[in-house]
């Protein structure tokens, strides 16, 4: 009797795809009058979702860690807030919808555009706040959003869809603004991705998820690992920084990709710095005990076991069949090197720090990008100093895009600690083969349109009179206005304004010379001892003297803009004074 189950699975991918396509048609239906929106009306149905999230923060929290077993319920209590509130609170403002800026030095107007339906990929290890992060930024950006969440978190991801989408019909956003897939398999979701509906990805998972999201043809935003160091460096205040080291590293039980995940202690504080560790809930590991966690821990394609992931390093001791103290909040590994040859050194989702000491910030600051290479590349960092020029250093020369300073990584690099936007989507840049190195918002989901005016008049060769070819025309030069006559536009000497007059008038076959005139000119000697001869002219000057009736009288060497030449050229108002040597 043949076996049902591959017959089970294959039903299920055609299901799950199935899914993926009439979900990304009923998103584009509902994206065109989305698109419609005003600002006020796209406000109005963010307001009503992240009120309606917010009041559920604690529920959502106790079914993620039920469902997926990853993490603690008071720390998602915490991101899940994070996204509903401070995410919110920041959006919130956002001008999203017609004329969102105007440059009036360049004469440019900027206007947004939606940019589709996006397909929003989101994680196991943090279900419901990612989940509510990304529907709102795309919401705010008037795009409609199709989520695919992890087949390990579907229940809790579905239900924050269906608060928001509840909430966000409650306030006129249209059917199918908001979807989800409830069948999930790999390619279902790749799928969705690939649908031409779908304008943009949001891509938060594993490497493998991201490579297939930046090759599925279509603009994406995709977060690998992190494998985040944290560099304690001589001047640092020692018992703060071990604090936000264990801090980032506890939070939810380490499953954030910017948590911590090695230290690298400067020698000259090495003593205090592991003090302080032990002092705080850290447990240090003997080789055997290293051998032993890295044998469960790792996995031969060097990943976490997600048997461990997210729990807390009393349960890991327990399942690796190794013994530390009940109050024991983080486990350390200390190694001497980083790559396959110590498992320890990957990206690890929970409470376990690769721990390495170094002789100086240099040697620390190779350290720090040997772990970056290995998992992290683009991603966060720490560095925990009182010294400028070492924090500039870092600042300068690490493959990191976000280098929190003085706070954990995990908190500073979302920027619940920091300035940093508020997002749950980090980009890793060229370093991480991501297309942005920002924290992803509503903005990233926008094109915008642009109104060029003319700010510059366009002169062609035929403007330029007869008989001027290609190869000896020269371009006529534009000339700031001076608003004193006599006076040089500021930032030109009269040596250069008038030798650049001179290359404007002979490209238009005039000859600047003792026995000529530079342009066509009256000789009245009369007029020319009546009146003081004037050294700049523009066009202004030339309309007032023929709204006048009167002459213009020039020096010889007198700065006359293109246009003033060629309109008292045709008026014939200009008289040369003789010049004088």
């Amino acid at each position: 009797m043949a076996d049902p189950a591959p017959a089970q699975a294959s039903d299920r991918d055609l299901a799950s795809i199935a899914e993926a396509r009439a979900l990304a048609r009923r998103a584009r239906q509902a994206w065109l009058e989305l698109a419609e929106f005003s600002q006020e009306r796209i406000d109005a149905v963010v307001d009503a979702m992240a009120a309606a999230i917010t009041q559920q923060a604690e529920a959502l929290a106790r079914l993620a860690v039920e469902e997926t077993g990853y993490g603690v319920v008071e720390d998602k209590i915490q991101k899940n807030l994070f996204s509903s509130q401070k995410v919110y609170n920041f959006i919130r403002p956002m001008k999203t919808v017609g004329v969102i800026a105007r440059h009036e030095d360049r004469r440019i107007v900027e206007i947004a555009e939606p940019f589709g339906v996006v397909a929003a990929v989101v994680p196991s290890t943090n279900p419901t706040s990612t989940a509510i992060y990304k529907i709102l930024i795309a919401i705010k950006a008037r795009c409609a959003v199709v989520l695919s969440p992890h087949p390990a978190a579907v229940k809790c991801i579905t239900r924050v869809a269906e608060i928001m989408d509840d909430a966000a019909r409650r306030a006129g956003a249209p059917a199918g603004a908001i979807n989800w897939m409830t069948t999930v398999t790999l390619e279902g979701t790749q799928e969705l991705m690939k649908q031409r509906e779908v304008a943009v990805i949001l891509a938060t998972g594993g490497m493998g998820l991201v490579r297939a999201a930046y090759s599925a043809g279509k603009p994406a935003y995709g977060v690998g690992p992190g494998n985040a160091p944290a560099f304690i460096e001589r001047t640092a205040d020692v018992k703060k920084a071990v604090h936000d080291v264990i801090t980032g590293k506890t939070f939810d039980n380490g499953v954030l990709c910017s948590s911590e995940n090695s230290v690298v202690v400067d020698a000259p504080v090495a003593d205090e710095v592991k003090r302080e560790f032990l002092s705080q809930g850290g447990y240090f590991m003997n080789a055997a005990e290293m051998d032993a966690v890295a044998k469960v821990l790792v996995s031969p394609q060097r990943l976490p076991n997600p048997a461990l992931v997210g729990k807390s390093a009393v349960v890991i001791a327990q399942k690796c069949g190794i013994t530390v103290p009940a109050e024991t909040r983080v486990l350390l590994a200390p190694l001497d090197g980083v790559g396959r040859d110590y498992p320890l050194s990957i990206e690890k989702l929970c409470p376990i720090l690769s721990y390495y000491v170094v002789a100086d910030w240099r040697e620390g600051c190779e350290r720090c990008k040997q772990i970056l290479r290995y998992g992290g590349m683009g991603h966060t960092m720490s560095i925990h100093s009182q010294n400028e020029q070492v924090i500039l250093e870092f600042g300068l020369h690490k493959p990191a895009f976000r280098i929190v300073v003085n706070s954990p990584t995990t908190h500073g690099s979302v920027g619940l600690s920091t300035g940093l936007d508020p997002a749950m989507t980090l980009g890793c840049g060229g370093y991480g083969g991501n297309i942005t190195s920002d924290n992803i918002s509503p903005r990233h989901l926008l094109n915008i349109k642009r109104l060029a005016y003319e700010v510059t008049p366009v002169v062609s060769r035929w403007d330029r009179g007869a008989g001027t070819s290609d190869s000896t025309a020269r371009p006529v030069p534009v000339l700031p206005s001076a608003p004193d006559r006599g006076v040089p536009a500021k930032g030109l000497s009269a040596n250069v304004l008038s030798k650049r007059i001179d290359e404007f008038l002979g490209s238009r076959g005039y000859v600047q010379a003792k026995d000529s005139r530079p342009f066509a000119a009256d000789s009245n000697p009369q007029a020319s001892a009546d009146q003081k001869p004037l050294d700049f002219v523009c066009e202004e000057d030339v309309r007032l003297a023929i709204q006048a009736g009167r002459k213009l009288v020039v020096s010889e060497r007198a700065i006359v803009t293109p246009a003033a030449h060629d309109l008292g050229a045709e008026h014939r108002v200009f008289t040369v004074a003789p010049w004088r040597g």
